[in-house]
């Protein structure tokens, strides 16, 4: 089995090379042939001259031979010393009648052509048709094998083929998609005993769509479900289909099914399918390359027997935008969707990713994993290697928990910027804004406890942030809560304006996560007293950028911008009045940031609880492990310095998901 994949094995692009040696052949052939008839119709003549010179060279002796033609004097010259070969020139017929006499006066032989006309007209013929004629038959040439697969193999599948041992991925390498594993494995199973299935009556399903958030794994989980069956596995892009010419896509689809069809059971994986799968519609935007080639995808989902054990992968992270036709029952039979982790599933991907890496006995990954809360595979990969990184450089043989806490911190903010000095008052101003938010979560009883306060500059633009740690990964925020995370995020603001009765622009990206916190409170948590149980907006791309997009008329919208004001007001001024009523707590510990420029969350509470007089072990600690990054920006670094607030987001899609 395995010589006959290796056999049919395709490789990108080799189907536009076999066609290329043949255009080049082609090519210097004709090239040769018109030179030699250009060599044959001047007849070896070097060059003319004039009839003057030619009776100059009889008179000297030089000439060898002449022969008279019909529209010229061929004169070959004596060869001088050195020379391989006679020079022949050529001059134009004259009308002088003692020519011959003159040639056997210097005892030149010469003679007299007798035209062939017929040869003539034959090479004149030729001259003029034959690279026409080449032209046009290697057009037809390539019309035929455009019908037959495409020029040059432009029409040919260019699709990977690969076996398991050559994936060398298998579900052990896939973790923390547990569900998406399970549907994916009973399409492996079919595939090994087909007849465990048949015999109830149950048909393979013929497609599965793998649908998630970029970098959550669906390609990996394609490449095990190949590795796991063991069977011929072609890999290729939707883009892939994809040509300038009309048809070229059609064609590749059809020359795609074929080959798989002939190494059956085999799986098709196409990525990114909506880039050829984008629903059809007759709009000014449409492409007729696309869409021909989705009919063709169409009818060969629906040409090919699913007993065959030929079975079609998808992925996409724009689901909304594919062909209602493409989804249905009896083409992608089943909807996978690859979710971000949930804690266990963080724990599993960690575990799965370090266990290459050396690590000592502080590492804690559960820690880790309440820490990013919102992060995907590839983040999580990511933050593993980071922490090798850190710890060869730091010169240590085993990757540590701080190292680990450290690649969190760089793949979220970034590197230390140690070039960047900012000023004494800068530093003041950054060190209150930062303990501004971190003194608001501890004096409110729903906010998260903070782990660390920095005001060292970021590689990603944050001057500072404030790091927090809640107790617990949660799926669902009640309006308490989220009011909370209003005031603690304008907190810093209202720092700067208590204390340096001014405000700066380090507060632009607190107050757009604000923003956008509050005008979800009111248009799709429906946790607004005015508008009450409405969706005014709906989110699209949920997948990417989970933009929302308004459902309500002009002047509805402009009320909704009045409430939002109105709910960032309230919450400014309660984060004003926190923070005035706690003064002398927020100046002692900053002015304790600014001389340390990092403390941990362990010693902003002992000066918190030490000012305001609380005993520590009534007070209690909460426990930790989890991250959400607070940033100030520098204004030039405003919009790319934005830290998202992962956990927000992902709360905030989930409570939308509960509700509905």
């Amino acid at each position: 089995m395995d010589n006959q994949q290796n056999k049919n094995k395709q490789e990108p692009g080799k189907n536009n090379k076999q066609g290329f040696p043949f255009i080049m052949l082609v090519a210097l052939i004709t090239t040769v042939l018109i030179l030699a008839l250009y060599q044959f119709q001047g007849n070896g003549s070097d060059s003319e001259i004039s009839y003057n010179k030619f009776m100059e060279y009889v008179d000297r002796g030089k000439v060898d031979k002449v022969e008279i033609q019909s529209d010229k004097i061929e004169i070959t010259m004596k060869k001088a010393k050195g020379e391989l070969k006679a020079k022949v020139y050529y001059t134009g017929i004259v009308a002088d009648s003692d020519l011959p006499d003159k040639l056997e006066r210097a005892n030149v032989q010469y003679g007299r052509q007798i035209p062939d006309t017929t040869s003539a007209m034959v090479m004149q013929f030729l001259m003029a048709f034959l690279p026409i004629i080449i032209l046009v038959g290697l057009i037809v040439w390539s019309t035929r094998k455009m019908a037959k697969g495409g020029m040059m193999g432009i029409g040919k599948s260019n699709a990977k083929m690969y076996v398991e041992k050559q994936t060398g991925v298998s579900f052990r390498d896939v973790a923390g998609q547990d569900e998406a594993k399970e549907s994916l494995q009973e399409m492996v199973e079919f595939l090994h005993d087909p007849g465990k299935y048949t015999s109830v009556g149950a048909k393979l399903p013929k497609g599965a769509l793998l649908v998630g958030p970029p970098g959550t794994g669906k390609t990996l989980l394609a490449k095990a479900v190949a590795g796991e069956a063991n069977v011929p596995f072609f890999s290729l892009s939707g883009s892939a289909f994809v040509e300038m010419y009309v048809g070229v896509g059609a064609s590749r689809v059809r020359d795609l099914f074929k080959q798989a069809q002939q190494m059956a059971p085999c799986i098709i994986f196409i990525d990114e399918i909506d880039a050829i799968g984008k629903s059809r519609d007759n709009q000014l935007g449409s492409n007729d390359e696309r869409d021909q080639t989705l009919n063709q995808l169409l009818a060969e989902m629906d040409g090919f027997e699913s007993n065959k054990g030929l079975i079609l992968l998808a992925a996409t992270n724009r689901p909304e935008i594919l062909d209602p036709a493409l989804l249905r029952p009896g083409r992608f039979d089943r909807r996978i969707v690859v979710e971000k982790p949930d804690l266990k599933g963080r724990v599993d991907v960690l575990k799965v990713h370090s266990k290459d890496v050396k690590m000592d006995e502080t590492v804690d990954l559960e820690a880790i994993a309440l820490a990013t809360s919102g992060a995907v595979g590839s983040d999580l990969a990511n933050m593993i290697n980071e922490s090798a990184i850190n710890a060869v450089k730091h010169g240590r043989q085993a990757v540590s928990q701080k190292d680990l806490f450290e690649a969190v911190e760089v793949v979220l903010v970034g590197k230390e910027k140690k070039d960047r000095i900012m000023s004494q008052e800068e530093r003041r101003i950054v060190s209150y804004h930062e303990v501004g938010h971190a003194l608001v979560s501890a004096l409110q009883k729903d906010a998260e406890p903070v782990q660390k306060i920095t005001i060292v500059p970021r590689t990603m633009g944050a001057l500072g942030y404030v790091m927090q740690t809640p107790e617990e990964e949660k799926f669902l925020n009640t309006k308490k809560e989220l009011e909370t995370m209003l005031v603690g995020m304008l907190a810093g603001r209202a720092a700067e304006e208590i204390v340096f009765d001014t405000v700066t622009t380090g507060a632009s990206n607190d107050i757009e996560k604000a923003t956008k916190v509050a005008r979800a409170m009111i248009t799709q948590y429906g946790m607004s007293e005015k508008f009450g149980l409405i969706g005014l907006e709906s989110v699209q791309n949920r997948y990417l950028d989970g933009r929302p997009v308004s459902n309500c008329g002009q002047q509805t919208a402009s009320e909704i911008d009045q409430e939002v004001m109105r709910m960032l007001k309230e919450a400014y001024e309660e984060a004003k009045r926190l923070l005035s009523e706690h003064r002398k707590s927020l100046d002692e510990i900053a002015d304790f940031l600014i001389q340390k420029e990092t403390i941990t969350g362990k010693e902003f509470m002992e000066i918190f609880h030490k000012v305001e007089g609380i005993d520590p072990e009534k007070a209690g600690e909460k426990a930790q492990e989890r991250i959400t990054m607070i940033p100030v920006e520098t204004p030039e670094e405003e919009t790319s310095a934005e830290i998202e607030n992962t956990e927000e987001m992902e709360n905030e899609s989930e409570a939308t998901e509960a509700e509905e």
